[in-house]
């Protein structure tokens, strides 16, 4: 691999052969962890707002879908981190500059809200604590679901680093579009699909396509979502299930069977979209050239 230098001429990248900066060791667990943390955070908050709005239908399906998020949640971080210990490790201490630690303590608050939230709710008993526990899991909900892109931003990964203005974004409206699509399903089950739910899943997915080709385009030459085949292919699944899923939203006009076949798309699309990311970074990190690059932008 070479790079030109400012003095216009080449040279050979990293210190005998190796890359300059270390990869991430992150498996696809991570992706699928970044996935149904966006799912139960922005669930939790559309929740919340259905509940404030009178709206108990979607409030019900809301909650069962941050619970459908939240769940599998522990299990894959642990799964990654490779001990629980280490999960309750960060909690002994709380240190502001870590996302990782403030995404710890963020995630100790929301579940114990979003879980007695469903509960009660399900139990339909103590309405106000419903609402009030279902507050406190929209406010820390709406964090978790952008706190990963913080906390992937915060590293030297070039891919990742240029994109910390743009990467929240992507995850919130990724987040948005799979809490949309699971509520659209759950109605469907039960009759006929939410109209609410319907739109902030098509709308997610838009917006997530969106922020997604601004991210890369400001990423220029040290994107790799284009020079990295298996990121490219993830990307350009992941634009075809949101968008495509979007449109067969809004055009299901209320068929269950149909509305929940896009809803499903732009879930499949949301799991893509974070598996490209992950692949970027380690495409990224991988290539010396795209280091230098970084360190010479101004």
């Amino acid at each position: 691999m070479t790079v030109a230098t400012s003095t216009g001429s080449s040279s050979t990248a990293g210190y005998y052969g190796q890359p300059i900066v270390a990869p991430h060791v992150w498996e696809d667990t991570i992706g699928w962890y970044f996935f149904t943390g966006g799912l139960a955070g922005a669930s939790a908050v559309l929740a919340s707002a259905a509940d404030i709005a009178g709206k108990q239908r979607l409030a019900t399906h809301a909650r069962r879908a941050a619970m459908i998020g939240l769940v599998p949640s522990p299990l894959l971080l642990i799964a990654d981190l490779g001990r629980p210990e280490r999960f309750a490790n960060m909690l002994r201490v709380v240190k502001p500059t870590s996302p990782m630690n403030i995404g710890s303590w963020l995630l100790a608050v929301f579940a114990p809200a979003a879980g007695g939230a469903w509960i009660l709710g399900e139990l339909g008993r103590l309405p106000t604590s419903t609402r009030m526990l279902g507050l406190v899991g929209a406010v820390t909900g709406a964090v978790v679901t952008t706190y990963t892109a913080v906390l992937v931003t915060n590293t030297a990964t070039p891919a990742w680093h240029e994109a910390k203005g743009e990467l929240p974004y992507v995850f919130a409206a990724s987040a948005a579009g799979s809490a949309g699509a699971t509520v659209t399903v759950l109605s469907a089950m039960s009759g006929r699909p939410d109209p609410i739910a319907v739109a902030v899943g098509a709308g997610g997915a838009v917006a997530e396509a969106i922020a997604s080709t601004v991210m890369q385009r400001r990423l220029g030459d040290l994107s790799t979502y284009h020079s990295d085949a298996p990121t490219r292919r993830l990307d350009r699944l992941a634009k075809l299930l949101s968008i495509g899923g979007a449109v067969g939203l809004v055009a299901a006009r209320q068929s269950r069977l149909r509305t929940s076949i896009a809803a499903a798309a732009v879930l499949t699309g949301s799991v893509c979209v974070r598996l490209a990311v992950l692949r970027a970074g380690t495409a990224s990190a991988s290539d010396p050239a795209s280091v230098l690059r970084q360190q010479q932008r101004p």
